[in-house]
């Protein structure tokens, strides 16, 4: 039985989408508002709201600040991961991205284009992953 070839990758500009990310991020979690707009939402996770005193306001600034990209933890260059330490507590933060208009169900074919792709940045507290 023959199985038809796979199809060829499609390319993506990935400093382009890093670019988008970084502005998307620090967009939602700073308010510096980017050059074109870009589509997303944020969440965060029961246990981030449950630290109380301050501790998500703290993690939202540091993921907006964040900016130690290095191959061992951005190998994709996509900027789209990132641990920061709040009160010596690990927080995770992740950008996913989806097809603008498809209900989160599928992942964004063309990540690079923001008119077709909606970013969800979540925070987590590490435990939470």
């Amino acid at each position: 039985m023959r199985y038809p070839a796979p199809a060829e990758p499609i390319q993506q500009d990935a400093t382009a989408i890093a670019a988008q990310n970084d502005a998307f991020r620090r967009f939602a979690c700073l308010g510096i508002a980017p050059d074109q707009p870009i589509q997303g939402r944020v969440h965060v996770t029961q246990s981030l709201v449950a630290a109380g005193d301050g501790f998500m306001a703290e993690a939202v600034k540091a993921t907006g600040e964040f900016d130690s990209f290095e191959p061992e933890n951005d190998p994709e260059g996509w900027h789209d991961f990132g641990s920061v330490s709040i009160r010596g507590e690990t927080v995770f933060w992740k950008l996913d991205l989806y097809e603008a208009d498809a209900d989160f169900r599928y992942g964004a074919e063309t990540p690079d284009n923001p008119q077709t792709t909606m970013r969800v940045l979540t925070i987590m507290v590490a435990c939470d992953w």
